[in-house]
C-alpha cells in the first residue's frame, strides 16, 4: 500500500488493536471526513487506518496530515477488523480516538510510532 508509512511489527498491531478495543468505550469518530476533521481541529488523540482501503487515493492524505499535527497514525489490516474492534456496526476505512481511558497507552504507542518513522 503505498500510504501505508511505516511496517508494524507484531507487537505494535497487537498494541494497536487493544487501543482501538479499549477506546471504543470512549469517543470515536469514523469515516474519513469525521477523520480528516478530528485532526484538522486538534481532536484526535490518534487515528487508525485500514490497509485494504481501495481505491489507496482516499485515505493517502491522512498519514501526512497526521504528521503534520503530530498525531500517531497506526493501521489495521481490514476495514472489517477496524469497523469491529472500534464497536461499529460496519467496516470503516479509518477512525479517530477523540477520547480514550486508555490516552497513557496511545501516548506510548505513538512514542514507538514516531521512532519508526525517523
Amino acid at each position: 500500500m503505498s500510504y501505508v508509512k511505516i511496517e508494524l511489527t507484531a507487537e505494535l498491531k497487537n498494541r494497536t488493536v487493544e487501543i482501538v478495543e479499549k477506546s471504543a468505550k470512549g469517543k470515536i469518530k469514523a469515516g474519513l471526513n469525521e477523520v480528516t476533521k478530528a485532526i484538522e481541529r486538534g481532536t484526535a488523540k490518534m487515528v487508525v487506518v485500514a490497509e485494504d482501503v481501495s481505491p489507496a487515493e482516499l485515505v493517502m492524505h491522512i498519514p501526512l496530515l497526521c504528521g503534520e499535527k503530530s498525531v500517531p497514525c497506526s493501521y489495521i489490516a481490514t476495514r472489517k477488523d477496524l469497523g469491529e474492534k472500534a464497536g461499529l456496526r460496519m467496516a470503516t476505512s479509518a477512525i479517530a480516538i477523540v477520547e480514550s481511558p486508555v490516552e497513557a497507552d496511545i501516548k506510548d504507542l505513538g512514542a514507538k510510532l514516531a521512532e519508526l518513522t525517523k
